[in-house]
């Protein structure tokens, strides 16, 4: 159990069976009255945002949550699968709880998983992953001062935006949180 005071950013609670995360929070002490704190709350199953206000001293039930070691196997009809690291079991995960992770997932990429009730409801990419640019179109020299940018489609089928000088078949170090270029990475 939680107190009202222990509210913090990413603080993980469980509401009415579902797990939520603190993504914004305000103590609040007005002159007249108790003290409250004023939440800005997301389900991490369905990604809904609530405002939750708590008087002082209320309690908050503590989710339930297990974060697992795996490695991303395949993808087929039945959504990714993976492997946990340290006991080999596979899990399928739906396309839909992946969303726009999938965009940087690569065969044996190792990702954090995250479980409730022994169920997976989200996976945690490494900050910044290696990915090989399949199509873009050719390199201009000299037009690099403007900083102008083009599409390159990604081996996982991602498009983002780069700088006019990367070609076709060059390794990029891309943000997973953003989906921005970060730099060309040399052999």
């Amino acid at each position: 159990m939680y107190d009202t005071s222990d509210i913090r950013k990413g603080l993980k609670i469980e509401i009415d069976g579902d797990p939520y995360t603190v993504v914004e929070f305000q103590f609040v002490k007005p002159g007249k009255g108790n003290a409250f704190t004023r939440c800005k709350i997301k389900n991490l199953i369905t990604g809904a945002v609530l405002d939750r206000t708590y008087r002082s001293g209320e309690k908050l039930n503590e989710a339930s949550l297990e974060e697992h070691t795996m490695q991303f196997l395949y993808q087929d009809d039945g959504g990714f699968h993976l492997m946990d690291q340290t006991t080999y079991e596979q899990v399928a995960i739906p396309a839909a709880t992946v969303g726009r992770d999938a965009d940087f997932l690569t065969e044996g990429r190792v990702v954090q998983v995250l479980f409730f009730r022994d169920r997976p409801i989200g996976l945690t990419l490494p900050n910044f992953v290696e990915l090989t640019v399949t199509d873009t179109e050719p390199g201009v020299k000299g037009d690099t001062v403007s900083g102008a940018r083009k599409a390159a489609t990604l081996e996982t089928g991602a498009v983002i935006n780069v700088p006019l000088f990367i070609e076709r078949g060059e390794k990029l170090r891309v943000d997973t949180r953003s989906g921005e270029y970060v730099e060309r990475v040399k052999n």
